[in-house]
């Protein structure tokens, strides 16, 4: 529909609007074009060139310049229907009701103007409303007759849907029949979102980069895409999910009445949102009647969008803010709708977690491992409270993967609100001036040859004694799971090395103070902190020293297993690979790097340095919990928990008895379960001595 030129036209636009505030009216033609060209990126290709937030942006912007100018309104503005045009692929059918859509607010303010408004209309000094997660995904609409489903169409263009019934049967949480007959319903038409839960999409991109395939870039575009795809059986594949939460339209089997739950001889009559989403529960639907919340005022309206705010990424499936809907039925009658939106319900938009902006540039850094890691450099841009001017994009393979070039421009968002990554490259917008990433063949810091094994995807400089490498090990060796080295921290690790303060690990022991303390920021008291810390941590325990130690693959729960397999650190060195390969958690991969890291003199003399400055290299080994509830049960934890931190209830096992393990065997016992199991889950599944529970199970094993 548009050529590369007019793309690029258009997104320049775009920028230019973006940057423009207020945008006058004379820009209104322009700002139309610009809204249907993304619309039709959206909806239509399912391949978006501009964030949510930054769409919402533009078409708030319409919507102002309308209202203050009615003469400029058109029949053709986005403002005047509800999406765009539609996939010719597949069958149009009309809506038995237009699907609306939604106003959207950002902020408390706005949903208390949205609250203002409706007790103006209704008279009313207060309103109960019904709030309800906004699920990430693509809208549909179904028909039922006779508790039959006959009919499924995608959103469309609010008026017409594409027919996509075939495809609808394919997916497991929407019954082919509910009993709406008993009900006293012989037509319905329910509106609902269409998802694929974070498990499954994290599956699915899993095949497809086994078959060298371009995973998907989030949940919703795949939810999306999934409908409109030809093969059924494909669909099926995709393990798609869907909520219910809208009755538009339903016909009384008695009466024969188009009027929304219109029996006044019935005593069940349905009066509000909230009977209608425990209705559709009832007759076997996935509606949200367990996250939804009825309550009285916007006060507590707003609490709970912020309350919801802060756990949306410890549900299973993604959401992008909450939505609030007049509780009554025949209040929601009385307020109305414009053509565009109902005015009995509004959106509560989350914090924008995707942006577009522009690669300007890649440093390559250097870990404490030597794997020399490429960072993005990026127009700062503000996404999800923070401003985002870098993201690591890995290593080599994934830079050819995403195909990025330096000057493109690229979308990018904060998975679970903390770690941005770039979703994907928008290659309709370079201009030729872009330039490919070369990866370098020498270490950045050292100027050693990089080294990378067949077996993996990462360069390293294989020189330990790199500067990089040693700084980094350095900051790991002080951190708060390692040494806990409090008052000390990165910066002043980097501030030591630099100031010639700090060479080494052993060299934290035997720091100058005298020279710190002409440092800035450093006075009597944050010296005599610093000198409390270093000290306290020479009575860690040996597993706190070598998961410190920064060994390949060693990680807090295999430095457990191995503390306990020695009496002193040194006994590693007379180890064999086949006697470690004896303990638990420590496979052929770990084996190796132990027996690589003892095998290594430089190494041996460091920790010998170390037990000279009084560091504990000795095995101190508790007293065994011999009547603990747990005592001789072995434990691992996977997943996010909810109730606890993970290290607590780690703890609260050890100080029952039990043993932690660092992954699923035959030798565990019991798998203890949170929000979004991965591997591990489908692990234990197959061994049948191992005992999956969940985080409250645990808890009342614990209580026992």
């Amino acid at each position: 529909m548009y050529t590369p030129q007019q793309v690029k036209a258009l997104q320049e636009q775009t920028k230019q609007l973006l940057n423009t505030a207020p945008i006058s009216k004379s820009s209104i033609e322009v700002l139309k074009n610009v809204l249907r060209f993304h619309e039709y990126r959206y909806y239509v290709m399912n391949n978006p060139l501009l964030a949510d937030f930054e769409y919402d942006q533009l078409y708030q912007a319409l919507v102002n310049i309308e209202q203050e100018n009615p003469s400029l309104v058109t029949t053709d503005s986005p403002t005047q229907r509800v999406g765009t045009s539609l996939n010719q692929g597949f069958v149009t059918v009309p809506h038995l009701v237009p699907m609306l859509s939604l106003n959207n607010s950002y902020n408390a303010d706005e949903l208390r103007d949205f609250d203002r408004k409706a007790k103006e209309l209704t008279g009313l000094n207060a309103i109960e409303y019904c709030v309800e997660p906004k699920f990430d995904g693509a809208s549909i609409s179904l028909v039922y007759e006779n508790d039959l489903l006959v009919r499924g169409t995608t959103r469309g263009d609010g008026v017409e849907g594409e027919d996509i019934t075939t495809n609808i049967k394919q997916i497991r949480s929407i019954p082919l029949s509910a009993a709406f007959l008993s009900k006293g319903i012989q037509q319905i038409e329910i509106r609902g979102e269409i998802i694929l839960n974070k498990k499954s999409f994290e599956q699915y991109n899993e095949k497809l980069v086994e078959q060298g395939l371009q995973p998907l870039a989030n949940p919703r575009n795949a939810a999306s895409g999934s409908l409109r795809m030809k093969d059924p059986k494909e669909v099926a594949e995709r393990n798609l999910d869907a909520f219910l939460y809208h009755v538009s339209y339903h016909i009384n089997s008695n009466t024969k009445k188009a009027d929304l739950f219109a029996q006044p001889e019935d005593p069940k009559e349905l009066k509000t949102h909230s009977d209608s989403l425990d209705l559709l529960w009832d007759l076997g639907f996935r509606s949200p009647k367990e996250e939804k919340k009825v309550l009285k005022g916007i006060d507590q309206v707003i609490d709970y969008c912020l309350e919801f705010e802060t756990k949306r990424d410890t549900l299973p499936y993604e959401i992008d803010g909450m939505v609030i809907k007049v509780n009554s039925i025949e209040l929601q009658d009385q307020l109305g709708m414009t053509s565009h939106h109902p005015r009995w319900a509004i959106a509560f938009k989350f914090k924008a977690r995707q942006a577009t902006t522009t690669l300007t540039g890649i440093e390559f850094q250097v870990g404490r491992t030597g794997a020399v890691t490429p960072v993005a450099k990026l127009s700062p841009v503000f996404l999800g409270g923070v401003t985002v001017s870098s993201i690591s994009v890995h290593n080599e393979e994934y830079i050819a993967q995403k195909d990025l070039k330096i000057g493109d421009a690229v979308l990018i968002e904060r998975a679970g609100d903390v770690i941005p990554q770039i979703v994907k490259v928008l290659p309709e917008l370079r201009t030729g001036k872009e330039e490919p990433i070369v990866f370098p063949t020498t270490c950045p810091v050292c100027g050693t040859d990089l080294f990378k094994e067949e077996t993996e995807a990462v360069w390293r400089c294989i020189n330990i004694e790199c500067e990089a490498q040693v700084m980094e090990r350095i900051i790991h060796f002080v951190s708060k799971d390692a040494m806990d080295i409090k008052s000390f921290g990165e910066a002043n690790v980097r501030k030591f090395y630099e100031q010639g303060l700090l060479k080494d690990i052993p060299g934290i022991y035997t720091l100058d103070f005298s020279r710190i303390a002409g440092l800035e920021g450093f006075g009597q008291k944050s010296l005599d902190n610093l000198k409390a810390a270093i000290a306290a941590s020479k009575t860690q325990p040996l597993f706190r020293l070598i998961y410190a130690l920064g060994i390949r693959f060693v990680g807090e729960t295999t430095a457990k297993t191995l503390a306990n397999s020695v009496n002193h650190i040194l006994d590693f060195a007379a180890k064999t690979e086949e006697e470690l390969l004896q303990l638990d958690d420590v496979g052929v991969k770990v084996a190796k790097s132990i027996q690589g890291f003892f095998q290594n003199p430089q190494n041996i003399q460091m920790l010998r340095e170390l037990e000279q400055l009084g560091l504990q290299l000795i095995n101190i080994k508790k007293e065994t919990v011999e009547s603990g509830a747990l005592t001789g049960q072995t434990f691992l934890f996977t997943g996010t928990l909810s109730k606890l931190k993970r290290s607590d209830a780690e703890a609260q096992v050890e100080a029952h008895g039990g043993i932690i393990s660092g992954g699923v065997s035959s030798k565990l016992n019991y798998l203890v379960v949170g929000e979004d199991a991965g591997s591990k889950l489908e692990k234990a599944k197959k061994i049948n001595s191992v005992k999956i529970i969940t985080e409250d199970e645990f808890i009342q094993l614990l209580a026992k």
